[in-house]
């Protein structure tokens, strides 16, 4: 049943409360931090709106009347269950700021992830944070059922349902073995070369094998796999034992290409494996708490 029209608002009962401890609406009106002649009006808008004389007036200040201390005491508990409430909800504020869920797909997780965990941190160190790694399509999956507040996807476009932002690039790299054939090449590899050729590549739903199939769409799409595989770290160990050509984020193979433990493949110009990788959070909302924060870290590291 709603409440009749004749129930005064929270602030004009706090208002009261404060007159009748205080013994003067400008005292009271000062301690809430309003001008006196507002404070009047209220009194005077709540007096109209019950239909009886609140307070009695007089130059000495001002005191409740027989009606009005009725309504006092029936204010009291009101604004004291108003204050409980208050505190209870910045209870679960706070305990909503205290935690962050994040899904990332595994380029992200592996090696970008742990720099913008460590930066957040440092700002918010009482923030607990989960971090569940998925392909870039269980990613969205997860964000749009609620099961994370920040997700963050390779892919070179958003899942419909969801808002997203880039915060930072990438590339995809063909690397092979050093005693592979295409170690010692000095021709560029051509967009229908790479087309034709077995890879060993991440499973379908992974960004980095979206943007490598969007790339190789105009050479007749890619070749059936040489093998499919889970993870960077799979895909690296494919490539070192001669399995095959591999193509995956640049980001994975800093150390291995440095030690030569793996050979990049020189690309065509016009074999564009360029990628954005994306923070996504379902549409229509925004990022709060430590979700905007790690956001903002990304933005600026990334």
């Amino acid at each position: 049943m709603p409440l009749s029209s004749h129930v005064p608002e929270l602030g004009a009962l706090e208002l009261l409360l404060a007159v009748a401890r205080l013994g003067s609406v400008g005292r009271a009106a000062a301690e809430l931090g309003v001008s006196q002649p507002t404070a009047s009006a209220r009194i005077k808008g709540m007096e109209r709106q019950i239909g009886v004389a609140l307070l009695e007036r007089s130059p000495r200040g001002s005191k409740p009347t027989e009606a009005g201390r009725l309504v006092v005491e029936w204010a009291r508990n009101v604004v004291e269950a108003a204050r409980a409430l208050d505190a209870g909800i910045d209870a679960l504020r706070e305990n909503r700021d205290a935690r962050l869920r994040v899904v990332a797909s595994l380029t992200v997780a592996e090696y970008l992830m742990p720099g913008w965990l460590l930066a957040l941190h440092g700002v918010s160190p009482q923030t607990s944070v989960t971090l569940r790694t998925a392909n870039s399509a269980d990613v969205a999956g997860h964000v749009l059922a609620g099961e994370a507040d920040l997700g963050f996807v390779e892919g070179p476009t958003t899942a419909a349902g969801l808002s997203g932002t880039v915060v930072a690039a990438d590339r995809l790299v063909v690397v092979v073995a050093p005693d592979h054939p295409w170690a010692r090449r000095r021709a560029p590899l051509t967009g229908p070369e790479l087309a034709a050729t077995a890879l060993v590549l991440r499973e379908p739903g992974s960004g980095t094998r979206e943007v490598l199939e969007m790339a190789l769409e105009p050479y007749g799409g890619a070749a059936r796999p040489l093998m499919e595989l889970a993870s960077s770290t799979a895909l690296k160990a494919a490539a070192m034992t001669g399995a095959g050509p591999v193509c995956l984020s640049e980001l994975a193979v800093v150390e291995e290409l440095a030690t030569r433990r793996l050979v990049a493949v020189p690309l065509a110009a016009g074999l564009d494996l360029r990628r954005p990788l994306r923070a996504v959070w379902p549409a229509g909302q925004r990022p709060s708490g430590p979700a905007r924060e790690l956001l903002g870290l990304t933005r600026r590291t990334g």
